[in-house]
């Protein structure tokens, strides 16, 4: 038989053959098959979005890129070349072109294989929605009796709709609402001509024909599609030319996450609340406590501070690694997360050293055992001896003898002057007197949850917490001795706007309002009259305590005004030594000040609260005595009333 004879049978053999298939096919389409009902419910999945309180959008999650959009929100131009490039005849089919399909026949059997497909849109939609790419004859049957079960119960405009935010255009966006924005940075309505243009050709081959990869491929295609559509008179001659003519600009690749270690800290917990699946597919829209201003002034804020240390650093001869930094600032009345950089650069390392590093606090340790001694009748004027000591069993049962940073001793001194001028024995010394276990009882209520060693080093911060667990202690100093657990997210809403989950702070009272005032006002003599001195510089009622752990190791200030706590770490990720005199008031300090004043810019002047059964009153700092009000000198002090210092 010759060869051309051949192709003919051939040709005829197939054609028949697929045509008796599809008539068999077609037989099953008195009832409906169970995916097409499957699509009154059905959802593309789409993109969720993090915004901070203020609105601004934090991060987007997704399982797949996409944000799905109705029609008339799609260009014309777009709808038209998508259409022209993929499906010509789709407003006047069925489902299937059989007229398309006739041609790729006698193409394929021509060349020995598949190599044109014929596939209408609705066609492509129900393989993208329900069958495997795989291609075979029993899929191409499945695919044409999936179309024209699509089409009977849709309209044309709908399927298109479906299609246009489920294909996937490459780069991980699916949907023309994520090509526009992967692509060109805007949404699809502000598209020109010659972007949709790129936009439809990119479905037949995404990779191939990304221009963020393959530009001069992107071109190419796109002139193809302007040229179908010029031919069809669907652009005119001038808008043709001004579209081939026109350069590929495309966006600028995104910057990430704003507040990544604050995203990257609240995901576990939407996972658990909402479902990995809802989460990362349903177009949630969560709403979380972070302040976008006070966010970027903490960030710039540790950055300037340890790039500061690391010159520092450089200058005395240290060849260590470059230093860390984390800040977290909480919101006194809800507990709501304010602020929280975990490190200097997420991109170098997502370790979050807000709320998962364990760091020695130093002397930022003591207020908690100052505040256990107010509980149990301790008074800011009550005396404590600042003196040389031996202590029994101070770690591994062996004799410990602690040191005051500054090596000089003041003998009995107030409990207001050991702790402003965070002196070491003073602090082991009410530990011992108080009683380890008790102490440790009361870190355990004030949400320190981190082991803490049962023994007198304790007093000097040798155990490991976490700086955010410590800010939210500190916060309930001025939070009238109530403690909330620090939480990120507010509420989440669904797509269509319907608040699905929302916060439930866990809030609990742990000492009294007076006491709580008396060590507020005692973390404010830190900064009048001791350690903290620089924090005077804001003009400001604050509090707080510097933290400095052996050889240099950690540095802390941990503090807060009326209305915000705020917390600050310096230190190596390796628990090596910063250098001589880098302490808590020296590599902290500054970075709190330096967030500190943008937290307080353009709020009122704000005193603390004081209690009505409280009442100050001139104290020695240096005997703790009362001394009368005309008196030239001495502190000004709280106390609760009938336990003040007589005359």
């Amino acid at each position: 038989m010759p060869l051309a004879a051949k192709r003919v049978f051939l040709i005829t053999i197939a054609g028949g053959l697929f045509c008796g298939a599809l008539a068999g096919a077609l037989l099953a389409l008195t009832r409906d098959l169970p995916q097409i009902r499957s699509l009154e419910t059905f959802r593309p999945s789409a993109i969720t979005r993090v915004y901070a309180a203020d609105d601004t959008l934090l991060a987007e999650l997704y399982a797949e890129k996409r944000d799905p959009i109705p029609l008339p929100d799609i260009p014309s131009a777009l709808k038209q070349a998508l259409i022209t490039t993929e499906d010509r005849n789709y407003y006047r089919h069925h489902g299937v072109d059989l007229k398309a399909i006739a041609r790729a026949i006698v193409r394929d059997v021509l060349a020995g294989e598949f190599v044109e497909g014929a596939s209408t849109i609705t066609q492509q939609l129900a393989k993208t929605l329900f069958l495997t790419p795989r291609k075979s004859l029993t899929r191409k049957l499945k695919e044409a009796v999936l179309a024209i079960q699509i089409e009977r119960r849709y309209t044309k405009d709908e399927i298109l709709a479906l299609y246009l935010n489920q294909v996937y255009f490459g780069s991980g966006a699916y949907g023309v609402a994520m090509a526009s924005k992967t692509f060109f940075g805007k949404p699809p309505s502000q598209l020109t001509l010659a972007e949709c243009a790129l936009i439809a050709g990119m479905p037949k081959a995404p990779s191939r024909y990304s221009p963020l990869t393959n530009p001069s491929l992107a071109v190419k295609r796109r002139n193809i599609v302007l040229l179908q559509m010029h031919r069809r008179g669907l652009i005119t001659d001038a808008a043709h030319e001004a579209a081939r003519s026109q350069p590929i600009t495309v966006a600028p690749p995104p910057n990430g996450r704003r507040a990544p270690y604050f995203v990257d800290y609240i995901l576990p917990l939407l996972e658990a609340e909402l479902g990995e699946s809802n989460l990362y597919r349903g177009g949630l829209r969560i709403y979380t406590t972070l302040s976008q201003k006070l966010q970027s002034a903490a960030e710039s804020a540790v950055k300037r501070g340890t790039d500061a240390l690391a010159g520092r650093m450089a200058a005395g001869g240290h060849s260590s690694p470059s230093p860390q930094g984390a800040l977290v600032a909480l919101d006194l009345q809800s507990g709501g997360i304010l602020a929280m950089v975990g490190g200097c650069d997420y991109r170098k390392s997502a370790f979050n050293r807000a709320v998962a590093a364990l760091r020695q606090p130093g002397s930022a340790f003591k207020p908690l055992i100052y505040a256990q001694a107010l509980a149990q009748g301790y008074t800011q004027s009550s005396l404590v001896l600042d003196a040389p000591a031996v202590f029994p069993g101070g770690s591994g049962a062996r004799d410990w003898q602690p040191e005051n940073f500054s090596r000089t001793y003041l003998g009995e001194i107030p409990l207001r002057t050991a702790l402003a001028r965070s002196k070491n024995i003073p602090a082991v010394r009410l530990l011992q007197s108080l009683g380890i276990e008790r102490v440790v009882g009361f870190c355990r209520k004030a949400g320190i949850d981190t082991p803490l060693r049962p023994d007198l080093s304790l007093a000097l911060g040798t155990s490991e917490t976490r700086l955010m667990d410590l800010t939210a202690a500190y916060g309930m100093f001025a939070a009238g001795g109530r403690h909330t657990a620090p939480w990120g997210v507010m509420e989440v809403r669904d797509a269509s706007g319907t608040v699905i989950w929302r916060a439930r702070p866990r809030r609990k009272l742990i000492m009294s309002a007076e006491n709580a005032a008396v060590m507020t006002d005692m973390l404010h003599a830190v900064v009048r009259e001791g350690t903290g001195r620089a924090a005077g510089s804001l003009g400001r009622p604050v509090g707080g305590k510097t933290g400095t752990t052996d050889q240099y190791k950690d540095a802390l200030f941990v503090g807060f005004s009326p209305f915000i706590a705020a917390g600050v770490w310096v230190g190596l990720d390796r628990h090596a030594a910063m250098g001589p005199g880098e302490t808590g008031a020296r590599a902290a300090l500054p970075i709190w000040i330096d967030f500190m004043e943008t937290a307080l810019d353009g709020r009122p002047y704000e005193s603390f609260a004081v209690p009505e059964n409280t009442c100050r009153v001139l104290i020695d700092p240096v005997t703790g005595g009362r001394l009368p009000e005309n008196a030239s000198e001495g502190v000004r002090a709280l106390f609760l009333q009938g336990t003040e210092p007589p005359f």
